[in-house]
């Protein structure tokens, strides 16, 4: 019975932890990595077929290009959408959507099914990005390629730790039913 008062204190420590809002722990990016994680879980659990993200993005298990962004910012990226045409690239049959992540580059391509995605990756050598055999389309940097789900990207930048922060983030899966 002497530690009765300590159990509660503890318990009532621990419930007020889990229910802090995303708001309050926002200020650092390793909170906000955590958060986002809980968050996420959290609506995934109580998630609906068909359910959106809180800005409207679809959660069907596909990539979109909103959940890409969101995503991204989430994971501590400064995400600027690239004005104007995107480049056509070889052995890319969609359009990517192109942005600039610090002085880091990335294109995405949006497939409208992982089948899609996966005869144009049959078609592409990974290391380089480009069509096998093809020389290495990217100025200044080697790319880095991810692919999950219905999504490809191809990141430029100089920086191991943001191209593996990259990775970490898109291949973590797409939004979830």
């Amino acid at each position: 019975m002497k530690n009765l008062p300590g159990l509660v204190l503890l318990t009532s420590a621990a419930l007020a932890a889990c229910t802090r809002s995303s708001s309050e722990s926002a200020g650092t990016a390793s909170s906000t990595a955590t958060t986002s994680n809980g968050v996420a879980a959290s609506r995934a659990a109580v998630a609906t077929a068909g359910a959106h993200i809180g800005g409207g993005c679809p959660r069907t298990g596909k990539w979109a290009l909103c959940s890409v962004e969101s995503r991204l910012a989430q994971s501590g990226f400064v995400v600027k959408r690239v004005n104007g045409d995107p480049p056509r690239r070889a052995g890319f049959s969609v359009m990517p959507a192109v942005y600039t992540l610090g002085r880091s580059r990335l294109e995405v391509f949006i497939y409208p099914t992982e089948s899609a995605l996966a005869a144009d990756v049959a078609k592409i050598d990974t290391v380089s990005a480009a069509p096998r055999g093809a020389p290495n389309p990217w100025p200044f940097f080697s790319p880095t390629f991810v692919r999950s789900a219905n999504l490809a990207a191809v990141f430029l930048t100089d920086n191991a730790t943001q191209a593996e922060r990259l990775t970490l983030a898109l291949t973590a899966g797409a939004p979830q039913p």
